[in-house]
């Protein structure tokens, strides 16, 4: 199988991932571990995330619907907090990897679920951040940010969007993300899906399927 694309997730693979600000948060609070996982996985299609993410409702929406569903299950955390911890820490070596692919002729893109929160695709809460952020979005041939497409991985749709905007069809493209349930559906339509469970482990992974270095 020859492919032609790379097409990364943003946040938990070129930045860390939000998961590991959101259990400091949930340390600090004294909150069960993996709370934030457990609000936005219960109801997971048409929660205070998936709305946010789809730009149905804005920040002060999602602060008091989140909220309320915190407050369902049991602990008292307000979405602001949430939306704090967002903005994960840039991995230099996969901003390497991504301009060595396209040294080597490969056509890169990026699918984000993000929300209209902070500055840019990344939802940055500083400038220095946010300028870091639009200069590596600049490098991918083309960005689908969920706020603005108003669909949101898992959607099937989303990563068709891709396909479509690149020229590409999807055996020809690599897909990564930290998330399985976002890997599954690029799967399903074709794409060589790898889930990121660290930044060393997913250029290892793409290195092995491309046969070439990126470090």
């Amino acid at each position: 199988m020859k492919h032609s694309h790379v097409i990364f997730d943003f946040g938990g693979v070129i930045t860390s991932s939000p998961f590991e600000a959101f259990n400091r948060l949930e340390a600090e609070r004294g909150l069960p571990r993996d709370f934030v996982r457990t609000v936005n996985s219960t109801n997971p299609d048409d929660n205070a995330w998936a709305k946010f993410e789809r730009a149905e409702i804005e920040v002060e929406g999602f602060d008091a619907l989140f909220a309320a569903e915190a407050e369902a299950l049991g602990h008292a955390l307000d979405g602001a907090s949430v939306i704090a911890c967002l903005a994960g820490d840039v991995r230099p070596y996969m901003v390497t990897a991504l301009d060595r692919l396209k040294d080597q002729g490969f056509g890169v893109g990026c699918i984000t679920n993000n929300v209209k929160a902070g500055r840019g695709a990344a939802m940055a809460r500083s400038e220095d951040k946010a300028l870091e952020v639009e200069s590596i979005m600049a490098r991918f041939d083309h960005v689908i940010e969920s706020s603005k497409a108003g669909v949101r991985k898992p959607d099937p749709r989303i990563y068709q969007m891709m396909c479509e905007a690149l020229s590409v069809a999807p055996e020809n493209c690599i897909y990564l993300d930290d998330l399985g349930i976002n890997c599954k559906p690029a799967a399903g339509l074709g794409m060589h899906a790898i889930k990121v469970t660290s930044g060393e482990q997913a250029l290892a992974d793409l290195e092995a399927v491309l046969g070439m270095q990126l470090r």
